[in-house]
């Protein structure tokens, strides 16, 4: 850290960076020399084992070094005239060293999980002389507050919950993890009987963004006043602004940005002082956001769905023979090589889940968080080798080549080459915003050739996993009381999963349908998708209908073949999933259907033949209307 550089190395470091001096190189170049070829003294690394055993605690908390916190632990208890004295004197004190320097940018979220990993073995140590004291005098330990946590209702994420809910405890907050998939009379129960201050809401998935909603309206309607916040991949300040806040009248629901921002925000909320001018400020900001959606969506230009289908992606079938893929049907893979797995990771977003914001590798040249970024990685590397060595997770995979055309917007699915019985039909959607001339509306249907073409084509799909024993594996951890390394092996399944996802796609490509053989690109040309074809994935832009994953499922007799489940909300389960169609046309491209009119919402409720509200219930990030069903009750900021 900053502050612990030597004071001299200090100067000569910042003449350079800053160009104080026309002999700053210089300098620094013979300081290196003096240092060159020396190891540390390990004596040097132990040295503040000499500091009393308040300054150890906080050295070991800053640090996340957790070797000798219990004999310190219990050199303190013997101190103190209670136990509980213990936490709220220098474990605190240490604690809030940690979160004022995380607070100043001058630690970061992997440093501070560790720490939280220090403190959890230390109270563990004081548990049993804390319950007898309790018995005793009948005191126990106030936290600063209490707040509940959960994913929400047909929802498996919660790596982002499970940060936000350590970095809260390691500012001295009680948090009530719910786990995942929790519905809202779960969550409302047990803020009652928990007198919890705060409810905190997590997910991932579209559909969990009108789970939400749900469960600010019953908030409202069963008398809540708790601030009410809301987080994860899918939420936005705008989103909550647009959709959740216009539902909970009595109290304020907050979009909490990251890790970072959460113990701000729940201390601004539930302080007397800062309180009402905090969410006052909030409600401001809401409002304006409010404003800009409705002028933003007025705006906006679109065409009828008609004109849209006539502005189609033009693709010359004559010209184009469609490759038959070297098999029909379904193929299962099990137990799948992990060490394949590993050479594709993309590292960039498992840095991102860390909230350490570069691109890997660059990250690690960082001035700010490229140490961090390197220690990380290191940690990473340790993990994922024992995960690949001890097999403690199994990557399994499911994929399939079918015979299709299109219909319109739809691709039908034949049983055999006959193509005379439609097994399934896959629904897209299409672009209707206006385009500039010569740029087409576009959706999936347009990469399959057209039935009365007369050409033959064919579409794939696959349900990849390397989730099957990660969450085991990291309960292992989190039951220890090591969420670094439970957070770590969620993350890290994640990026196995992509990676698996990348690596079926380069077979498919290569030798499974065999559209491009003699394709070779690396790893890191991979990762910018530079080959021939697609995997668009239900739920995201180009097909955000999660509900098409129960054909993809169907067709693919995923659970019973890889033992991935779809929740109630399309989430996949577990959680270190990833599934999608493939098409292999050399014109395929990813693209975002963006906002559409309630005639396409009509004409697609009608071809996949369910109800309208149904219907825009899944679509609803995507409406360029309001429904009648989701019509918000008037909140003024």
């Amino acid at each position: 850290m900053y502050e612990e550089v030597p004071k001299d190395l200090l100067v000569l470091i910042e003449d350079v960076l800053f160009n104080r001096n026309s002999e700053a190189t210089e300098r620094l170049t013979d300081a290196a020399e003096n240092v060159k070829g020396k190891k540390k003294d390990k004596k040097d690394d132990l040295e503040w084992r000499a500091q009393a055993v308040e300054k150890r605690l906080e050295h070991a908390l800053v640090k996340g070094i957790a070797d000798f916190v219990e004999e310190d632990v219990e050199e303190a208890r013997q101190r103190a005239s209670k136990p509980i004295e213990v936490i709220e004197g220098p474990l605190m004190d240490g604690m809030n060293v940690v979160g004022d320097l995380f607070g100043a940018g001058k630690m970061f979220l992997p440093q501070v999980v560790k720490s939280a990993r220090v403190m959890k073995k230390a109270v563990a140590y004081l548990i049993p002389y804390i319950e007898e004291e309790k018995r005793r005098s009948g005191r126990a330990h106030e936290a600063k507050g209490k707040v509940i946590m959960a994913t929400v209702k047909g929802d498996v994420h919660d790596i982002g919950k499970n940060i936000v809910s350590v970095v809260l405890r390691c500012n001295n907050y009680d948090v009530i993890d719910l786990g995942v998939m929790v519905p809202a009379e779960r969550i409302l129960e047990a803020a009652r009987e928990e007198d919890a201050d705060i409810i905190g809401l997590s997910g991932l998935i579209t559909p969990s963004l009108d789970e939400m909603v749900h469960v600010a309206k019953e908030m409202e309607r069963t008398g809540f006043d708790l601030p009410l916040l809301i987080g994860g991949a899918t939420t936005s300040r705008m989103h909550t602004a647009v959709k959740i806040d216009p539902q909970y009248d009595r109290g304020q629901a907050v979009y909490v940005t990251d890790a970072s921002r959460s113990v701000s925000v729940v201390s601004q909320l539930l302080s007397e002082r800062q309180r009402d001018g905090y969410i006052h400020e909030v409600q401001a900001d809401y409002v304006k956001l409010r404003d800009q959606h409705a002028g933003r969506r007025d705006r906006t230009q679109r065409l009828r769905l008609s004109e849209a289908r006539a502005n189609r992606l033009a693709i010359q079938w004559d010209g184009h023979t469609p490759k038959k893929p070297s098999f029909l049907g379904l193929r299962t893979f099990e137990r799948y090589p992990l060490d394949e797995l590993v050479e594709r990771i993309d590292w960039t977003p498992f840095f991102h889940t860390w909230e350490l914001h570069a691109s890997y590798p660059r990250i690690f040249q960082d001035e700010v968080v490229g140490e961090q970024a390197r220690e990380l990685f290191d940690d990473a590397q340790e993990m994922l080798g024992r995960i690949v060595q001890e097999k403690v997770i199994e990557a399994r995979s499911v994929v399939g080549f079918f015979p299709a055309n299109s219909v319109g917007d739809d691709i039908e699915v034949y049983a055999d080459e006959s193509r005379t019985e439609v097994v399934e039909v896959i629904h897209t959607l299409r672009q209707q915003s206006k385009k500039a001339r010569g740029r087409p509306n576009l959706a999936l249907a347009d990469f399959v050739a057209p039935k009365d073409s007369g050409v033959v084509d064919y579409v794939g799909g696959f349900v990849v996993t390397a989730g099957i024993g990660a969450d085991a594996f990291a309960k292992s951890f989190e039951d220890a009381g090591d969420d670094y390394n439970g957070i770590m092996v969620k993350a890290l399944a994640d990026r196995c999963a992509e990676a698996f996802a990348e690596r079926m796609h380069e077979r498919v490509r290569k030798e499974l349908w065999g559209y491009a053989p003699e394709e070779e690109y690396s790893n890191e040309e991979l990762i910018k998708e530079s080959y021939r074809g697609i995997r668009p994935a239900p739920g995201y832009p180009a097909c955000p209908d999660h509900t098409e994953k129960k054909t993809l499922f169907r067709m693919l007799e995923a659970e019973e073949r890889t033992g991935v489940r779809l929740t109630e909300a399309f989430a996949m389960w577990p959680a270190s999933s990833v599934s999608g169609w493939y098409f292999g046309h050399p014109e395929a491209q990813y693209f975002g259907v963006g906002k559409i009119d309630r005639d396409q919402v009509e004409d697609y409720a009608r071809r996949k033949g369910i109800a309208l509200p149904f219907m825009e219930r899944w679509l609803g990030p995507n409406l360029s209307y309001e429904p009648e069903s989701a019509r918000p009750v008037k909140k003024v900021g």
